[in-house]
């Protein structure tokens, strides 16, 4: 590592602001998921179900690579929002061994409600995170 490569002091407390503040804001998140009687990854799954590009809803496979887990995590996540009625499987019409996951009405009506205050939340972190960038920018 070169000279000019170095972190100096500032790039360290722009690491632990970054660090602090990201934290800060998935702590924020496992609350709110919590208090809507969710656990933290069926939030993140739900997001990933209604974030999906494509009309059929995501694999198991497409689900694990959203969530960084491996397929057997991700199956038995989905099993047990399947359970709590969140989601749903339905089989690929063109290929029957190909599963796809979408929302229920009651997903859909759970995750509308998480979501607008979690863009709430960032709108209000925005501008800390701004001058984060933006200090990273500068390097």
């Amino acid at each position: 590592m070169d000279e000019a490569a170095q972190p100096t002091d500032a790039d360290y407390r722009t690491l632990l602001a970054f660090r602090s503040n990201l934290r800060r804001f998935l702590h924020w998140s496992e609350q709110r998921a919590a208090d809507a009687g969710l656990a933290p990854a069926q939030y993140q799954l739900l997001l990933a179900v209604r974030g999906h590009d494509g009309p059929s809803g995501p694999t198991i496979g497409e689900i694990a690579n959203y969530l960084s887990v491996r397929h057997n995590s991700a199956v038995g996540l989905v099993d047990r929002t399947v359970a709590a009625g969140l989601v749903a499987r339905a089989t690929d019409g063109a290929r029957a061994s190909v599963v796809h996951v979408q929302l229920t009405d009651l997903g859909r009506e759970r995750l509308a409600s998480l979501a607008a205050v979690h863009l709430e939340e960032l709108a209000r972190i925005a501008p800390v995170m701004q001058e984060i960038w933006a200090a990273l920018g500068e390097r």
